[in-house]
């Protein structure tokens, strides 16, 4: 008997032991695991026209931060002014993706810091870029790549609060990247994006006032 069960015991063990890593993380746009693609729930849109606005549009008072002021929108992580002895010039941003923290430098030893949510493990990437296009409440698209590995996502989401791609998106090159804002602030700070930069709505509002299409964007590893 006892044999029988010290069987049990380490065929019990060796199957733990089997499910990859990968079962358990954890989709940043429907907080389910990633491999199941069958119980995925795409966060309903406003049906009301005047509570979204379409990409490109002024923040004006139908503003959807201001209508519903139940959607999260703070950051643990606040925005600050700090000391910047880097080698970058004024107007530059500057993406530390170890430190998951994003710097737009101003000038004359200092820069604004804001805390941002980067790739998860196997989406990390780095270079130089710069902004070609820039958007207020962006549609979203998922590129070819995402849905070749989700087929189950939405083909287009209109912008909007609940739209992943948040209050506004800075486009980077040629690329699939953006830095965007979020429907889900509490992702800041972490590893759990396809590669894109995302920040809280307020804080890429403010980053968005600064940066000019032509921007530099150097993104560190």
């Amino acid at each position: 008997m006892r044999r029988l069960l010290l069987t049990l015991a380490g065929l019990a063990g060796a199957a733990a032991s089997a499910v990859p890593a990968s079962a358990y993380e954890i989709d940043p746009l429907t907080r389910q695991p990633i491999d199941n693609v069958l119980t995925v729930r795409v966060r309903p849109q406003a049906v009301d026209p005047a509570a979204v606005p379409v990409a490109n549009a002024a923040l004006t008072t139908a503003d959807p931060l201001q209508q519903n002021a139940a959607v999260p929108q703070m950051s643990a992580i606040a925005r600050e002014t700090v000391a910047y002895n880097g080698p970058y010039g004024a107007g530059t941003i500057v993406v530390s993706t170890a430190e998951r923290r994003l710097y737009y430098v101003l000038g004359g030893g200092q820069a604004l810091r804001y805390g941002v949510g980067v790739g998860r493990p196997g989406f990390t990437w780095g270079g130089v870029q710069t902004i070609t296009m820039k958007r207020e409440w962006p549609d979203w698209r998922p590129p070819a790549e995402m849905l070749r590995r989700r087929p189950d996502l939405p083909r287009y989401m209109k912008g909007g609060v609940e739209n992943p791609l948040g209050a506004r998106a800075m486009y980077l090159g040629g690329t699939m990247y953006r830095i965007h804002g979020s429907n889900e602030p509490e992702t800041i700070g972490t590893a759990v994006s396809s590669g894109c930069i995302r920040m809280t709505n307020e804080d890429v509002m403010d980053l968005y006032t600064h940066a000019k299409v032509g921007t530099k964007v150097i993104v560190q590893r």
